[in-house]
């Protein structure tokens, strides 16, 4: 896999799965074990982690893997964004989304601490600081530096016929928009060819959609999702996301089911 800088990077990357800091160890730890760690940011809010990864990449697996025994921490909020520009190595990813390619395009060119770039697999928290997905040291200290740094918090409640209220609060940093995602708890693929040819790799939270629900400019502020909303074709969870317009930094984060 080999694309010209300064948009792609091209890494070897090695998986640590066994980093202390996140309390995971070789085996697959128990729900109780990953949710200890890594700790979370003074404000007690969720952290937004997107995982941009590719069933064309065959350094993804591994992090494909952290991110699901990540997915056990109530305190994040863990989001699989397949991309497509692998694709053109012999396998369609069947999970892959124009749209994810777009927004990891977006966070390199507006900068990111850490490892910035296009690449996979690439983890993201709060849209500030990306890591080599399967390292886990570094997603570690990325939550702790960059997860949740501002004051924005967001609380569900239950709303009309089904649906609910998301309330919002925070002095803001200028405008903000709130996002609904739709996602998929766990896919597995079978991948019949390309540099996956013949694994069967997990999925966790596999996005399905997202739409903008609601503008926020800081401030106490309540926004209703119609019931109708949550029932996007093959998504069994959703979040909501507040943040910055067109890819920009992540204000919350939280999951409502």
């Amino acid at each position: 896999m080999t694309f010209s800088r300064p948009l792609f990077l091209t890494l070897g990357v090695v998986a640590v799965l066994g980093a202390a800091t996140l309390g995971l160890s070789q085996g697959a730890p128990s729900a109780a074990t990953a949710a200890k760690a890594p700790a979370i940011a003074a404000t007690g809010e969720p952290v937004l982690l997107e995982l941009f990864t590719s069933q064309g990449c065959s350094s993804c697996p591994p992090a494909d893997a952290l991110a699901e025994k990540l997915a056990a921490n109530p305190d994040l909020v863990v989001i699989s964004r397949n991309v497509t520009y692998w694709d053109r190595l012999g396998w369609k990813d069947t999970l892959g989304q124009e749209s994810n390619t777009a927004l990891q395009q977006t966070y390199a060119r507006r900068g990111l601490a850490g490892q910035n770039g296009v690449y996979t697999p690439q983890l993201v928290v709060d849209g500030s600081f990306g890591a080599v997905g399967s390292h886990a040291d570094d997603v570690a200290d990325g939550i702790k530096q960059y997860g949740s740094q501002g004051d924005a918090a967001i609380r569900v409640a239950p709303g009309a016929a089904g649906g609910f209220a998301v309330n919002l609060t925070g002095t803001g940093q200028g405008k903000a928009e709130l996002v609904l995602l739709a996602v998929t708890r766990k896919v597995e693929v079978g991948i019949g060819s390309g540099e996956n040819g013949g694994r069967k790799v997990a999925y966790v939270n596999v996005l399905r959609s997202e739409r903008k629900v609601g503008d926020w400019s800081g401030g106490k502020a309540s926004i209703a999702i119609a019931p109708q909303t949550l029932k996007v074709p093959g998504a069994d969870r959703y979040a909501v996301v507040l943040r910055q317009p067109g890819g920009g930094q992540v204000l919350a984060a939280r999951w409502v089911s």
